[in-house]
């Protein structure tokens, strides 16, 4: 068991603590935060409660979709590669002083600090030239590879410097629900679910550029 009590998490979402691995420190342990996931689950209606907690935990939900056909294709055609284009290494659960963990590779800067999201560099740099060709590949890899994410927001993406460029890898929010993940068997479907997914994220980042005045949620709608 890996001893996180004197640990102090590198990030925090509402859901899950990141923290670095005390013993490997190129990766990343993400703990639940179970009095989180509870207060989600009481806010369920008695229908979905049904349902289980699982569905509201991102650790099984990340593993889940790690085992989505796309990736799984990819590794059985000796192509791991490609997954791990724009994507953290994935190691699977370890258990923790503070619980189960999802075991992932961490993404570094050149000083050992963990590499920065796209939000923080749109936020000091805007959407500069590198980072806009970043982009495209990305897309251009969810194009390729057929593998499903949820909405594609800055604060999920890390910038990593590969072959001596910048490149983005989502570290949070890969598979889609359900019903979408077992639509994605029609080759169509597939499609247009990620060129969706494509669409919102450049709007995304056009409302990240702006002055926010406007809720997310009504400018995607626009």
């Amino acid at each position: 068991m890996i001893d996180l009590s004197h640990q102090t998490p590198f990030a925090s979402g509402y859901n899950r603590h990141c923290y670095q691995h005390p013993n490997a420190p190129d990766r990343c342990l993400k703990v639940i935060r179970p009095e989180n996931i509870e207060a989600r689950y009481q806010r369920q209606t008695p229908l979905k409660k049904l349902l289980g907690k699982s569905r509201i935990n991102d650790n099984k939900q990340e593993q889940l979709a790690h085992q989505q056909s796309a990736i799984v294709s990819l590794i059985r055609q000796g192509q791991e590669s490609h997954v791990w284009q724009h994507l953290p290494r994935f190691y699977g659960e370890t258990e923790t002083s503070l619980g189960a963990a999802n075991e992932s590779e961490l993404l570094l800067e050149e000083h050992g600090n963990p590499a920065p999201t796209l939000e923080s560099h749109l936020q000091k740099y805007g959407f500069d030239a590198p980072i806009q060709a970043a982009v495209q590949r990305l897309c251009k890899w969810l194009e390729k590879t057929g593998i499903l994410t949820r909405n594609l927001l800055p604060h999920n993406l890390v910038i990593a410097q590969r072959n001596n460029q910048p490149e983005l890898f989502l570290v949070d929010g890969l598979g889609a629900p359900g019903a979408q993940n077992m639509l994605a068997a029609i080759p169509v479907w597939r499609r247009r679910y990620i060129e969706r997914r494509i669409r919102r994220f450049y709007k995304r980042i056009a409302w990240e550029l702006g002055d926010r005045q406007q809720a997310w949620e009504e400018f995607q709608r626009l």
